[in-house]
């Protein structure tokens, strides 16, 4: 029962860390189309 719930806490730290890369690489691209969008204007 141990492993199994080992398991889970590794399972749960992946698709965490995924789901924050992905969530950064959005602000990321974002933050990217604003200061082209405001250097565009300009």
């Amino acid at each position: 029962m141990q492993t199994a719930s080992d398991n889970a806490d590794n399972i749960i730290s992946d698709l965490s860390t995924s789901y924050n890369r992905a969530r950064q690489g959005a602000i990321t691209q974002e933050i990217t189309e604003i200061v082209g969008g405001a250097a565009a204007s300009e």
